[in-house]
């Protein structure tokens, strides 16, 4: 086994965050957000969303592009399914209708804010 190397948790800005710890938000019924990591502008998440949930109306991605990783599940943005292991990137301006019929668990990371 390699030597511990403490140093590394003192570097300015390195940070963990467990997604059990994280404050939970629902946004719509069925769908909750996790914020796992944010700089103030850029930050990173935990979306859960419950078999059959949707997104009531468009999501814009504003500012900033959305970047999506389909970690469980399968996502559904309005126009296909995207089972786990599934990256996406939404350029700025752009939207889509988040769905899914079995449930689904995203990260997403904001670098735009």
């Amino acid at each position: 086994m390699d030597a511990m190397h403490p140093e590394i948790l003192a570097q300015e800005g390195y940070t963990a965050a467990t997604v059990q710890d994280s404050p939970v938000r629902e946004l719509f019924p069925g769908i909750r957000l996790r914020p796992l990591w944010t700089n103030g502008t850029a930050h990173a998440d935990l979306l859960e969303m419950d078999p059959g949930t949707s997104w009531p109306r468009r999501d814009v991605h504003e500012p900033g592009p959305e970047e999506v990783y389909v970690v469980a599940g399968t996502f559904n943005d309005g126009a296909r399914d995207y089972p786990a292991g599934t990256f996406l990137h939404a350029p700025a301006g752009s939207w889509h209708l988040p769905s899914t019929t079995i449930g689904c668990t995203l990260f997403l990371f904001y670098p735009a804010g």
